[in-house]
């Protein structure tokens, strides 16, 4: 009869080991094997196995511990594990900056005032570059074309006089972009593919791999990079011209383009296999036989279900009625050029006026010049940062990495609090408008009609102006809004876009100045304090006025002695440059406070060199 043997498996290591085969012979085969010294043949197999269960033991451990992310430590495990949660790791982080652009053109005469001649502006290409005189490898990527003769609330072009004649009349004037500039290079590299192969994928190896610019293949077709391969709908836009869309052409300044979401076939998605490794895949369609146009199949419902003959009270899935064979087409007898964006890194914050050197072409918009004037302008040329680029860093951290892939598995970037659309309106592609201020809030309940879910939200939207004052958002920008949210907010949401109302305000106040003090001088200072304190980007929609803060302001400017007095007053009629919304502003302060309205308002000085006054009074 066999016997019962006692085994240990809650041994893991060595020691642990080796005593329990020391132990299991001593006690089943006490009179076959008895020598149990170090340097005994027994104990060498004894040992021998020992170490072998140490070490199976220790890669098993170690390749269940790399299965969790908050475990993982092996940087191509982490990948995968973010992968997972729907977070693309960065391998590297760019700068930012706002470039100045500058040049000169001549003055002429437009009926008896002197006014620049745009006919010598200068367009600078789209995807030029400024290089750092501290660091010549480091340069930032400029996306758009630059034209000093257009000008626009989202592009404004700033004309100042630059020099005069004897008689004070200009002769040049100066011309001012701005623009945001990442620290970036585009690289190319092209991939040919001959027949289709399913989910096919490519490698781009190189250093600091910012993204994928765009892919064009060799018929010319644009390829789309989604998030996963199953997305078919994609942002795509459209230049705002009345064939495109005769509703909204008449806002063309503000809103150049119309976002629209388009269904596409020739799609990729991305992924980092290292810190210098990008792969690209590509769908599983043959291109000569897709399958893309989702129709519903009844014949599909239940799919998969084994069970139940009866479907009367069965749950199915949504996606078994949009069942189709492919996720994108594959590539086909065809070569791709692949743009990317390398850069980034540490080295890439460079100082306050380092960036001076323009890599790009320049031509003038107008090529009928006087040669001698046009080399003058184009010699005027001239870049600069004026403020240091920051946010260059190297790729995420082990840590990082986890945290970011909890945080993005959380969200799963759809809007479920009422934050998270004011954060999605603001950040929308400029180049489809620019909501300057949002707010947001639950339709009254006097609003909601009967039977109406109450998961119904208001967003109040205001944009700015080409001088930056505040206007009410055109139809084309409320429409790029709308179809921008569509593709994140909640099935169960339904955001109404509203316009926010505009209060425009003036401010005066009476001061007494210390004596031996410039009271004219003491004076520009409280203005100027009063007016950055009112700048509008400092201000958000329903933020009250608070009489105190501006008290204690004044107080704190050297040689006020005292603020005897602060009066906000509203300033209303479009026939006179202001809002046509008048407010009781007397009537909303309570204790030193001016509060909004119910409905969504703001505050603006809209002229603050008229809008705000001040006096010198005496004790």
């Amino acid at each position: 009869m066999a016997i019962k043997r006692n085994i240990q498996y809650i041994n893991k290591d060595f020691t642990e080991l080796r005593d329990s085969l020391i132990n299991y012979a001593r006690t089943y085969f006490p009179n076959t094997y008895n020598d149990f010294s170090p340097s005994s043949p027994g104990m060498m197999f004894m040992e021998m196995a020992a170490y072998v269960g140490d070490v199976l033991s220790f890669y098993t451990d170690n390749q269940i511990q790399e299965t969790f992310l908050q475990y993982a430590r092996q940087t191509n495990n982490l990948y995968e594990l973010a992968y997972m949660f729907g977070y693309k790791p960065n391998v590297t982080q760019v700068a930012l900056t706002n470039i100045d652009f500058y040049q000169q053109v001549p003055s002429k005469l437009s009926g008896s005032t002197y006014v620049p001649d745009f006919d010598y502006s200068l367009l600078i290409a789209e995807n030029s570059s400024v290089i750092s005189s501290l660091t010549p490898s480091v340069s930032f990527l400029i996306e758009d074309a630059i034209d000093f003769s257009y000008s626009s609330s989202l592009d404004p072009t700033e004309v100042s006089i630059f020099s005069i004649d004897g008689s004070g009349n200009p002769t040049y004037f100066l011309l001012k972009k701005t623009k945001r500039a990442i620290s970036a290079n585009i690289s190319t590299t092209t991939f040919s593919f001959n027949l289709p192969e399913p989910y096919t994928t490519v490698n781009i190896n190189s250093n600091n791999i910012v993204g994928i610019l765009d892919i064009i293949d060799s018929d010319g077709n644009e390829w789309y990079e989604v998030d996963h391969l199953g997305q078919e709908m994609v942002y795509n836009s459209i230049k705002n011209t009345n064939p495109n869309d005769p509703n909204y052409s008449s806002d063309i300044s503000n809103t150049p383009y119309l976002l629209k979401l388009e269904k596409i076939q020739r799609r990729f998605t991305t992924r980092f296999i290292n810190s210098g490794s990008l792969q690209i895949q590509f769908g599983a369609g043959n291109p000569l036989n897709t399958d893309e146009e989702i129709i519903p199949n009844n014949n599909n419902i239940g799919l998969g279900l084994p069970f139940e003959k009866t479907k009367l009270n069965t749950a199915f899935a949504p996606n078994n009625f949009l069942l189709t064979k492919t996720y994108g087409i594959a590539p086909s007898n065809i070569t791709l050029t692949v743009r990317y964006l390398t850069g980034g890194g540490v080295e890439s914050n460079v100082p306050t006026n380092d960036l001076t050197t323009l890599l790009g072409s320049v031509n003038f918009i107008n090529n009928n010049l006087n040669s001698s004037t046009a080399n003058t302008i184009f010699n005027s040329l001239a870049v600069t940062n004026p403020e240091t680029a920051d946010g260059g860093g190297d790729g995420d951290t082990i840590e990082e990495i986890r945290q970011n892939s909890s945080a993005n598995f959380a969200s799963q970037l759809r809007n479920v609090t009422q934050d998270d659309y004011l954060v999605r309106a603001l950040s929308m592609p400029s180049k489809y408008g620019v909501i300057s201020k949002a707010y947001i809030e639950p339709t009254k309940l006097s609003s909601i009609s009967a039977g109406e879910s109450q998961s119904v939200l208001d967003l109040y939207v205001l944009s700015y102006n080409s001088s930056k004052q505040l206007t009410t958002a055109s139809p084309a920008l409320k429409q790029n809004l709308i179809t921008y949210l569509s593709q994140y907010k909640m099935v169960g949401d339904s955001v109404n876009v509203k316009d926010g109302f505009v209060i425009n305000i003036g401010v005066n106040f009476d001061i007494i100045v210390l004596p031996d003090y410039n009271s004219n001088e003491i004076l520009t200072k409280c203005i100027l304090a009063l007016k950055n304190y009112f700048a509008i980007d400092n201000w958000q929609i329903n933020q009250p006025i608070i009489l105190r803060d501006l008290y204690i302001l004044l107080d704190k400017i050297e040689g006020v002695q005292t603020v005897k007095n602060i009066e906000i007053n509203n300033l209303v009629g479009e026939n006179i440059g202001y809002s046509d919304y008048a407010y009781d502003v007397k009537g909303a302060t309570i204790n030193n406070v001016v509060y909004p309205s119910l409905d969504p308002m703001i505050f603006e000085v809209k002229y603050p060199n008229l809008d705000i006054q001040g006096r010198i009074v005496s004790l």
